[in-house]
């Protein structure tokens, strides 16, 4: 990743930050007769968060969007963290980050989108879904194998958790 940033170590990170579409889901948009917006998430991604949590890294959600489904879905995983609605990414991951006392350097963020390259710039470490936009590619300081919302969440997860020594 190109600037004065400086990458942190994988161990270092206390929170994962993710945004959703493209990330948490495949980024398509599905509308149901009503107008109702859907969303598909993977199971996988789902167990990795679990996990984390479990070991005590915290996991914070930040979308543009607001949808009933990440709310349900972020309460069935015990996610509390969650920031809906943002214009300014960052400036939400600073209020997550006053108020759990975590330091913007101890985030590791997940994105795909170059509406997402000033949350990258910000944070210790930055990753890119497999299917990521070219210039988040190109920020990244490591991209997944897996796309995103194919579970790349959970590939995410098991690099944290390896990275304390846990199993994946």
């Amino acid at each position: 990743m190109s600037g004065s940033r400086t990458t942190a170590s994988l161990d270092a990170i206390r929170m994962l930050v993710l945004d959703v579409d493209g990330v948490l889901t495949d980024g398509r948009l599905y509308y149901g007769a009503g107008g109702e917006a859907l969303k598909v998430f993977h199971v996988r991604d789902g167990a990795g968060l679990k996990e984390l949590l479990r070991a005590g890294i915290q996991v914070c959600v930040i979308s543009g969007r607001n949808s009933e489904a990440v709310t349900v879905r972020c309460t069935e995983l015990g996610i509390t963290n969650v920031e809906q609605g943002c214009e300014d990414k960052v400036a939400a991951l600073h209020r997550v980050c006053k108020r759990l006392r975590t330091e913007v350097a101890e985030c590791l963020c997940v994105v795909d989108d170059a509406s997402d390259l000033s949350l990258m710039k910000t944070t210790g470490f930055a990753v890119a879904v497999a299917d990521a936009h070219a210039a988040v590619l190109d920020a990244a300081d490591r991209v997944t194998v897996n796309p995103g919302g194919r579970g790349a969440v959970r590939e995410v997860c098991d690099w944290l958790l390896a990275a304390r020594g846990g199993a994946t």
